[in-house]
């Protein structure tokens, strides 16, 4: 897709990763809402041109894009430069990608974020960045029993509550520490420079315009493979648990925190599903068999470096900032999804959905 002019009116905002999942619905709602939208993105991920071109049949001129990398920048510079506001979502996203080509997940994630900050020091541009749960790295200090689906933690307030932005940072993989790092270096531009940002830690997020991979977007890739009648490589027991987030939701976080971006200014806050949306691998899997009406078929590996046995987010401080909470229960966002992945990445013969 060739570049989209800018338009000449009021400042827009800028999505940074744009054409990618969270970036376009990010994005959509934006322009939804009359925002003029500024999407940043070098289309390296196949697939995202589609979600730029939806944007652009639904959105017409109040959209404009850069097709620029991050990791250049004096062009990512110039074209942030009319920006009022940046939401930075680019990323190498897959643990397993930054194992095989460290250098490439340092640039893209790293530098290619302190290139955002160093653009917004010279415009103010208030900057929200996605950062990730695995800058707590695999929580060896949460110790966990096996239940029947699921591990569970012994500790009964994280249990209940999940894991609190106070858990400590400890990076592990160079996925963890380039992700890590950049949260840090946000973080710190509120305090060195008084540039308002702010941090959103990721849980799993899922829904429309997801590319799921075996690497990355595994809610999507698990329903894709169980609806198109593909076997699943499960790694581990599968009794992993994830707190699995809509991106209807994480779109509310990421708007709320910028709204109030002066209050909140050099804070980070973990953003999931919480403890109601809390899910093991083989809980998932078992939902998804119940509305593919299929039996998955299972390949079994080694436990991945670094994975969590157990993450689910406590919300409680972004909730008590925003008033924000997750209103889409798991079991209805999964459904949503498999809605969609069947009429936009799957042929109707490829799979029988139950509603």
């Amino acid at each position: 897709m060739s570049h989209l002019h800018r338009h000449p009116g009021k400042a827009p905002v800028a999505v940074i990763g744009g054409s990618g999942f969270i970036g376009s619905n990010l994005a959509d709602s934006l322009l939804s809402d009359g925002e003029t939208v500024l999407v940043i993105d070098n289309l390296s991920r196949p697939g995202v041109e589609q979600n730029l071109r939806w944007l652009a049949q639904r959105h017409g001129d109040r959209l404009s894009a850069e097709i620029v990398d991050i990791r250049d920048r004096s062009a990512l510079a110039a074209a942030l430069a009319p920006a009022k506001a940046i939401f930075h979502l680019a990323a190498q996203t897959a643990v397993t990608t930054s194992l095989s080509d460290p250098a490439q997940d340092f640039e893209v994630n790293l530098k290619g974020t302190f290139n955002v900050l160093e653009s917004a020091r010279v415009s103010g541009a208030p900057v929200v960045f996605a950062s990730t749960n695995k800058v707590y790295g695999s929580l060896p200090r949460v110790p966990v029993r096996q239940a029947s689906d699921r591990c569970e933690p012994l500790d009964d307030n994280v249990r209940k509550n999940g894991l609190d932005e106070t858990i400590g940072l400890d990076f592990c993989t160079p996925y963890g520490c380039s992700k890590g790092a950049a949260d840090q270096y946000v973080l710190d531009y509120a305090k060195s420079y008084d540039l308002p940002t702010a941090v959103l830690r990721m849980s799993c997020i899922y829904g429309p315009r997801q590319f799921g991979t075996e690497d990355q977007g595994w809610v999507a890739h698990f329903l894709l493979s169980a609806l198109s009648g593909r076997p699943i490589t499960l790694y581990g027991d599968g009794r992993q648990v994830r707190d699995i987030l809509h991106v209807s939701d994480a779109v509310a976080a990421y708007r709320g925190v910028l709204a109030r971006i002066e209050d909140l200014k050099g804070q980070a806050f973990n953003l999931g599903g919480g403890p109601r949306n809390a899910v093991s691998l083989r809980g998932l899997l078992a939902e998804i068999a119940e509305i593919s009406g299929r039996d998955i078929a299972l390949r079994h590996d080694r436990e991945r470096i670094g994975d969590q046995p157990f993450f689910v987010a406590d919300t409680r401080k972004l909730e008590a900032a925003l008033g924000w909470h997750a209103r889409m229960p798991w079991r209805e966002g999964v459904c949503d999804l498999a809605t969609w992945l069947l009429r936009h990445r799957l042929q109707p013969e490829a799979g029988r959905f139950v509603a």
